[in-house]
């Protein structure tokens, strides 16, 4: 049975492109850094994204908990908004694995206020932790895409105080796209930059960390410390290439289901969707009117066809993806109304 999957963007498997390219990748040993296809696609994605270098992940969350290690010293101060993804979906691994203490700002929907930034970067004090680092993210977990105004204000104050930059990017070309920028216009205010090869974009695994090259020589040691010396990554990487060069620019349309899918359940009744925020992939939608039980109508949707992750909050959330076309939008759609028409 076919399942239309809307749980994430991340459920999408490789397209006939990259099992081809992972069949045939040509491949060595990574920890030795003589993987050819690695070396490759960690150069190429280096010059996507304007650094020096770039190394190969296990995943976001590897990604972002790397940069936090190499960037920072154990004590140190991380300044972050309170609803981003290192903070709320990365199982506390900064204590963990960095040691840093994460100082969390309010965010509006996404954004921090540079001012409030600034003010919290700690002075010379015997009392005060150092500040390490600041962490951003774009496109924000919340669907939303930052403005670049935002981040040039708060990358300035960096400068300022001499602190780095990091950027959770796990889903940077959404937010390149929908700002119609090339995707450097965008990294161009972070020291650091992670991005995902897995959402969206239809490799199997992986992340890029990026950054100097000083950066990236010392994340390695970080990665293998992490327990990330993946071997004979090339067949892994091979399909990370086939994501940068033939699934970035496609993902307009992905954004553009969303926008449809977002309109259609809008439609219907006690369903308040966040119409606003759909600025990617991302659908986020408060049921809680409907008096429906939120784990059987996870259940209901599966008995038809369709995979949905449960409420979180008391929000839903829809995402569209490469293998979700507009005709399984409208099948969704009437799945839900016939759900509810006959609860």
């Amino acid at each position: 049975m076919r399942f239309i999957d809307l749980r994430s963007d991340t459920v999408t498997v490789p397209t006939k492109a990259m099992r081809d390219a992972m069949y045939n990748a040509e491949v060595g040993d990574d920890v030795y850094a003589d993987d050819p296809t690695v070396i490759e696609l960690e150069a190429y994605a280096a010059e996507l994204v304007g650094k020096e270098a770039a190394i190969f992940v296990p995943s976001g969350t590897f990604g972002n908990q790397l940069a936090l290690l190499t960037h920072c010293r154990r004590g140190d101060e991380v300044i972050v908004g309170d609803d981003s993804h290192i903070v709320v979906h990365e199982v506390g691994a900064s204590a963990v694995i960095a040691g840093v203490q994460l100082r969390t700002l309010n965010s509006v929907k996404g954004e921090l206020n540079p001012l409030e930034v600034e003010s919290k970067i700690r002075g010379e004090d015997i009392h005060f932790p150092s500040t390490g680092l600041i962490c951003l993210e774009n496109a924000h977990s919340n669907g939303r895409v930052i403005s670049l105004d935002n981040m040039e204000k708060i990358y300035a104050i960096a400068r300022k105080h001499n602190l780095p930059v990091h950027l959770d990017g796990a889903r940077l070309f959404n937010a390149s796209t929908y700002l119609n920028v090339p995707v450097k216009d965008v990294t161009k205010y972070c020291d650091s930059v992670m991005f995902c090869l897995s959402k969206g974009l239809c490799a199997p695994v992986g992340s890029i960390l990026a950054g100097s090259k000083n950066f990236v020589d010392s994340a390695r040691k970080g990665r293998k410390l992490m327990g990330g010396g993946l071997r004979q990554a090339g067949f892994l990487a091979a399909a990370g290439l086939v994501a940068l060069r033939e699934m970035t620019g496609r993902l307009k349309e992905d954004h553009e289901n969303a926008k449809y899918l977002a309109e259609e359940l809008s439609k219907i009744p006690s369903i308040k969707v966040k119409i606003d925020d759909v600025h990617i992939d991302m659908v986020f939608f408060d049921a809680s009117e409907i008096k429906y039980d939120h784990d059987k109508l996870v259940q209901e949707f599966y008995n038809k066809g369709i995979k949905i992750s449960p409420s979180e909050n008391g929000e839903f959330r829809f995402l569209t993806n490469y293998w979700v076309s507009r005709e399984d939008i409208n099948y969704v759609i009437d799945t839900f109304k016939n759900i509810l028409e006959n609860k």
